[in-house]
């Protein structure tokens, strides 16, 4: 099964730093805030320590205690609205991050040239946009800014401790090697194990989607043994990769457990000992124990999330691993001309089974050029190429002379490819029509759906700004198209590249699909996959394409009085 690569350990760290990047103010302000949050909390403790300390000598007067008490309580509410302000910002900040991050995907996925979307497996694609966008959403949200605080909170109290007494200090670190250790042990072989486990995932979701999709050919043929042979051992490598990762954090969170009370234990045994010696006073005693017991919380958080970090950073991989696929936009000329020429073009799906084999074609600005052949030829293919959906693997698909695929990537629409598939979009009447000229004026807009004859658009009471899609209106087949079309006019491209666009629809919303193409088909250059030869007969000319190549090229009469490829299939087709 074709898989999309995974970045490695540096393109991650780059893409993280890039991610952050944009957000360094953000970010500066967590930290500081963070930082004050973390010494408000040692306040309290603090004051209790001095508290039972001036208690024990008799030097406190009922009223010191009760300024000290307001005190406490002071710091409390300090720390409090600090906790609920730092929290905020850092939800913000993950959002931020998480936006950047969907947009990046949705971006990326969009951008991977057509011959890699086709050679990968479904689910793998989309549990890349899907669950681990989703996870590291959650790391975004939740695991980088608790383990990020909690660091800083770490650092804080180790800080006071030393502050407080050096010797309380080292024995406050006596966790930090099993803390050091566990972890160690824990990243060296968590990376593998959830990159092992998206990857099981995605192919569930790929024998999922393959049973969804292919049920009725799976009763026919009678596969089901084999499907449900091969989905249960699907589903058996899932189990054994979630296994491993579970059997990770049994040893993760039991260590945590044990290394959360050994200091906090040694810090009250060592500190009483120096008390009973007189090498403290119990006010330090005190305050350090509370202070060590802080640890525990920064501690636990850091060691819980960061299991949640470790999925969210081999999700980040798979995400960031879509980028390796795209090609980098080149730098184009402007087009000399609407001139369109296809050069000893060679082409395949698969490496080794070229479905083009060194097509030369050339289409004059303004021309009706027909495309046909048998079902296979590689109709369909030359038109994508053509449209610069995709990139041939040998020779050249120019307009004007300069690469179409280049002027695709680089924004530039001159040729749009018209398919039977119209997909409307979850938004307005104006958001889907302006999908490719994001400025366009409504007047604009609306001339376009009057080109293509959509008179449904004149009994809408919310006009451009109703909402299409799951939740608003519902477009048949015949509204799909003439809305695709309009999307075509507005974006007012100079060719025009039909793939049997009404095929699929019955003869009488056919006919009103075809009656709006030939209105956007007005002033522009016309080249038609026919899957039926009706539609080639009034073309200028017609090219013929059989077994990847074109065998023959002129119009209908001539290709008819050749007696070749074309003759024979025009008498096939009206059962000469």
């Amino acid at each position: 099964m074709n898989r999309l690569p995974i970045a490695d350990r540096r393109e991650v760290r780059r893409a993280a730093v890039r991610l952050m990047r944009g957000e360094r103010r953000a970010l500066t302000v967590v930290l500081v805030l963070t930082a004050l949050t973390a010494l408000a909390g040692l306040v309290g403790p603090y004051l209790l320590g001095k508290i039972v300390g001036g208690v024990q000598d008799g030097t406190l007067t009922l009223s010191t205690v009760d300024m000290i008490a307001l005190g406490v309580l002071g710091a409390a509410v300090v720390h409090l609205l600090l906790v609920r302000y730092s929290a905020l910002q850092t939800t913000r900040l993950g959002e931020r991050l998480l936006a950047s991050l969907r947009e990046e995907a949705v971006g990326r996925s969009l951008a991977l040239p057509a011959r890699v979307v086709d050679r990968l497996g479904t689910g793998d694609l989309l549990t890349r946009v899907t669950s681990d966008v989703g996870t590291v959403g959650l790391a975004l949200r939740d695991s980088v800014p608790e383990v990020l605080t909690g660091v800083v909170h770490l650092v804080v109290v180790f800080v006071a401790m030393f502050a407080l007494d050096p010797v309380l200090g080292l024995v406050a670190l006596t966790g930090v090697p099993s803390v050091v250790w566990v972890v160690r042990w824990y990243l060296a072989r968590a990376r593998d194990a959830y990159l092992a486990e998206s990857e099981a995932n995605g192919d569930v979701a790929e024998i999922s989607a393959a049973v969804g999709e292919g049920s009725r050919t799976i009763e026919t043929y009678g596969l089901r043994d084999r499907l449900v042979a091969a989905a249960d051992d699907t589903v058996a490598r899932s189990y054994r990769a979630r296994m491993r990762t579970l059997g990770l954090r049994s040893v993760l969170f039991p260590v945590t457990g044990f290394v959360n009370v050994l200091p906090t234990a040694l810090v009250l045994l060592v500190g009483g000992l120096m008390y009973t010696a007189d090498g403290v006073g119990i006010e330090v005693v005190v305050t350090a124990g509370l202070w060590v017991w802080r640890l525990v919380e920064p501690m636990d958080r850091i060691l819980f999330w960061i299991e949640f970090l470790q999925r969210g950073g081999a999700s980040f991989a798979r995400i960031e691993g879509i980028g390796a696929q795209i090609e980098p936009a080149p730098a184009v000329d402007v087009p000399d001309s609407d001139r369109i020429e296809v050069r000893g073009v060679r082409y395949s799906y698969v490496d080794g089974h070229e479905v083009l084999h060194g097509v030369d074609l050339v289409v004059q600005p303004g021309e009706r050029l027909a495309i046909v052949g048998v079902s296979g030829a590689g109709k369909s293919t030359l038109g994508r190429l053509i449209a610069g959906v995709d990139r041939p693997a040998e020779g050249s698909v120019l307009v004007g002379g300069v690469p179409v695929a280049d002027l695709v990537a680089a924004g530039e629409q001159e040729i749009v490819l018209v398919t039977q598939e119209h997909h409307v979009f979850i938004g307005t009447l104006r958001e889907n029509l302006a999908l490719a000229v994001p400025d366009a004026s409504d007047e604009q807009l609306v001339a376009a759906l009057r080109t293509v004859d959509a008179r449904w658009f004149d009994e809408l009471p919310d006009g451009l700004d109703t909402r299409l899609g799951a939740g608003g209106l519902q477009l048949d087949p015949a509204q799909a198209q003439q809305l695709a079309l309009a999307r075509v006019e507005v974006a007012d491209p100079h060719t025009l590249v039909l793939d049997e666009a009404t095929s699929s629809l019955d003869p009488a919303t056919a006919r009103h699909a075809e009656r709006a193409i030939a209105a956007v088909r007005e002033r522009r250059t016309v080249i038609a996959i026919a899957h039926r030869l009706q539609t080639a007969r009034d073309a200028d000319r017609i090219a013929v394409v059989d077994a990847g190549r074109v065998v023959e090229l002129g119009p209908h009469d001539d290709l008819v009085a050749r007696d070749g490829t074309y003759a024979t299939l025009w008498r096939s087709w009206h059962g000469g």
